[in-house]
């Protein structure tokens, strides 16, 4: 497994946020955290097997935050060195001194245990960086080549992203936190041109917090996946355009994850719900004074929220706050029961705690509320994805996420998909072109009507959730089992307008 990198280790950690730390408190802060992060980000693009993009690329940097008189105040430099600390904290003082008349309600913030001296690294058994760009470019160059060898395939992209982050957070409390963690997210795409029209098909592999090993067959298997592409395409070109109408649906995971992402995680941020985002990402239907009484689906919904599964895109040991990762319940037996919060939002809403959502997507930014993983659970003893079809008389599986869209307050959507078979009398009978499925939250979660079993559930996700001005991105994922939905409406989006 791979260790702390040296490069960040070696750097004066504890001196810079010592120099910071001291002199916020010196000009009267009743809160001070410093972090020093170093993120480095890789990337890979081929197309037809020839390398069009390659990255490498390093930001280090440190934030000083600070709470004083009330108010926040933030400062962040590339200048890593304990004088350059030390102004920080200053610039971050006068801002609040600033900020503090135009404050409406003081700034408190839910407490948290010290964790002194701790270290969290996530699992990784070949760093992506440590890994020869020949070798890297290499296995990217053979599952192209392969595409690009089956009848019917007449281009391939292959693209992946792999990313190092490091992090070091030390406050006035005595906290001091070590943490690195890994994820890439590899995609390849098989294109048709025909008479048909132009046509393309992707992997469904998810991002994930593992190395290189993940694209040599450790979590996910893409010599089988990239197997089965050029027939799934082919059979795809031919397919028959759906009619549209009522459908029951069976969702696999590559594609629920994504319907839960905007329409479950988003709409329980506790910050938009109550209406911070606004101006930006909308708000939320799920609004604070519906906890416990919102009927957001049907029994068989019991949504979590965590940092700790194991290879998650949210998974760490501490947020960006100091608060340690932990799980939580958001929609329990259907019903509303939690937010996503941080320790702002938590000491406001009279919670003891904060659940450990607060996130900056680097040194430059400070620390907001984004979702850490959200999952939907699977039924303890439920059927496999077949056996979740033969329950179908007449309708449709999905399968992989393509395109989405939903209103401002995360109630009205619609999402299509890379994969969509007929299903007829509990059996697959061939590939539906031009689907999309369309409902509101309430009314889809509501008709959720069979859950598949452990064995059905996977970590999907998305490494650029989009919040905040500016603009922050986080990685997040999702876990979900194949599910039934009964009788959701289905548009052809050839007539709508479109293609899938």
């Amino acid at each position: 497994m791979a260790g702390l990198d040296p490069e960040f280790t070696e750097l004066p950690l504890r001196t810079l946020a010592d120099a910071a730390l001291q002199r916020a408190a010196d000009l009267g802060a009743t809160h001070a955290d410093v972090r020093v992060e170093r993120i480095r980000t890789g990337s890979h693009a081929l197309r037809d097997g020839e390398l069009e993009r390659t990255v490498d690329d390093v930001v280090l940097g440190l934030a000083v935050r600070v709470v004083h008189d009330g108010a926040w105040g933030f400062a962040a430099g590339i200048t890593v060195t304990p004088d350059a600390a030390a102004v920080l904290a200053e610039q971050a003082v006068a801002t609040a001194r600033v900020s503090a008349p135009l404050t409406s309600r003081r700034v408190e913030l839910a407490p948290e245990p010290v964790y002194a001296d701790a270290t969290w690294v996530a699992p990784c058994e070949r760093n992506p960086f440590a890994v020869s760009e020949s070798e890297r470019i290499g296995r990217l160059r053979e599952l192209s080549a392969r595409l690009l060898a089956s009848d019917g395939v007449d281009h391939a992209d292959a693209r992946v992203t792999f990313v190092q982050e490091n992090t070091f957070y030390a406050d006035l409390a005595g906290s001091s936190i070590t943490q690195q963690r890994t994820r890439i997210d590899p995609e390849f795409t098989a294109l048709s041109v025909s008479d048909a029209g132009f046509s393309s098909m992707r992997t469904v592999g998810p991002p994930t917090g593992r190395g290189w090993e993940y694209l040599t067959g450790i979590g996910w298997d893409f010599d089988a996946e990239i197997a089965e592409l050029p027939e799934l395409l082919a059979e795809h070109v031919k397919a028959p355009s759906v009619e549209p109408g009522r459908y029951d649906l069976v969702i696999d995971p590559t594609n629920l994850w994504l319907t839960i992402h905007e329409s479950v995680a988003h709409a329980t941020e506790l910050d938009r719900a109550l209406g911070y985002e606004a101006a930006y990402a909308g708000t939320s239907f799920a609004t604070p004074d519906q906890l416990g009484t919102l009927r957001y689906g049907s029994e068989l919904m019991n949504v979590t929220g965590d940092r700790v599964t194991p290879h998650g895109l949210a998974t760490i040991g501490w947020d960006d706050e100091g608060v340690a990762a932990q799980t939580f319940d958001i929609v329990r037996d259907g019903v509303l029961v939690g937010f996503q919060l941080n320790r702002q939002m938590a000491a406001e809403q009279g919670l003891p705690r904060s659940n450990g959502c607060a996130f900056a997507d680097s040194p430059g930014h400070i620390p907001l509320q984004r979702m850490p993983n959200v999952s939907l659970q699977p039924a303890p003893d439920g059927p496999d994805t077949a056996g979740l079809i033969d329950q179908i008389e007449d309708g449709i599986y999905v399968v992989g996420d393509k395109s989405w869209s939903i209103d401002m307050q995360r109630y009205n959507f619609q999402f299509t998909g890379q994969r969509f078979f007929r299903i007829r009398n509990g059996r697959l009978a061939g590939q539906l072109r031009d689907v999309a499925y369309q409902a509101t939250t309430t009314d889809f979660w509501r008709s959720l009507r069979a859950l598949g079993g452990p064995q059905t559930w996977l970590l999907h996700g998305a490494p650029n959730c989009g919040k905040g001005q500016p603009g922050q991105i986080a990685p997040v994922s999702h876990g979900c089992p194949s599910a039934l939905f009964t009788g959701v409406n289905i548009l052809n989006t050839r007539t709508d307008g479109g293609r899938a």
